[in-house]
């Protein structure tokens, strides 16, 4: 009797058993990502009165690469004073540009000027002080300045952990994580920490971006070296782990099964 109603059955659940295990891994591994929810704690409209400002320029400081670039009416002359070429250093290659590099005393050395005391000033004052001191060998000069190395690293729960070359003068935190592809689905939102250098000692900033106070503090601007860090969701990471190993059994439970009848099938 159990031969023949084997015989009669053995086909229909050989062939059963691996679609309901299909099914349920399919509905394991189906489910829709939690994504990232920021100001999650404002729950109507709202304003922030102590917004913190972005005119503050950093100062040059030992070790910065400057990309000074000096053009005026006395073409000839320019092309000595931009005689200097290396290449910047980022994300991609840079063009060609002149630059310098301030030495452990805060110096630059520049064509027809000397040697000059350069760190502590910002950008915008070294350029008009060289417009200044280049009148006496050029006429209407006009000079830019830039930063060429300045960097900061985006590191933990985001989509593309990487070092970002600063290309302005500063970047919102917010911009930093969207050139980094956001926080992932296994980052906190509410556990981002900016570490700062600022002299010999590391300042740790813990940020809730879930939050308004993220905009009234001066960590909204990330500076050049500055390092952030998105707490991974630790909970998140193990219930993906058990999750994985629950597809993993469940694969393995259901080609067992489906091994076991087969062989059924043909002995019997």
């Amino acid at each position: 009797m159990f031969r023949q109603y084997y015989r009669e059955n053995s086909i229909k659940l050989s062939y059963l058993i691996p679609i309901l295990a299909a099914l349920m891994i399919m509905g394991g591994s189906c489910r829709i990502p939690q994504k990232t929810t920021y100001f999650s704690s404002i729950q109507k409209d709202t304003s922030v009165k102590y917004f913190v400002s972005d005119k503050i320029e950093s100062k040059i400081r030992q070790g910065d690469n400057l990309a000074i670039s000096i053009n005026s009416l006395s073409l000839e002359e320019n092309a000595r004073f931009n005689s200097t070429v290396i290449k910047g250093t980022g994300e991609t290659d840079k063009v060609a540009v002149p630059g310098y590099l301030v030495s452990k005393e805060g110096t630059i050395k520049i064509y027809r000027l000397g040697e000059l005391q350069v760190e502590g000033l910002t950008r915008s004052e070294l350029a008009e002080k060289l417009q200044h001191d280049l009148k006496p060998f050029l006429k209407e000069p006009l000079v830019n300045v830039a930063y060429l190395n300045r960097k900061i690293t985006v590191l933990g729960g985001v989509a593309t952990p990487k070092v970002l070359n600063l290309d302005e003068e500063r970047i919102t935190l917010f911009d930093a994580l969207a050139k980094c592809g956001d926080i992932s689905e296994k980052g906190n939102a509410d556990q981002v920490f900016v570490i700062r250098e600022v002299k010999d000692e590391k300042h740790f900033k813990k940020i809730n971006l879930k939050d308004l106070s993220v905009f009234e503090t001066e960590w909204y601007y990330l500076q050049s070296d500055d390092i952030v860090y998105v707490t991974p969701d630790y909970a998140k990471l193990e219930r993906e782990e058990k999750r994985r190993n629950l597809q993993i059994t469940l694969s393995l439970i259901a080609s067992g099964a489906s091994l076991i009848f087969l062989l059924l099938n043909r002995f019997l």
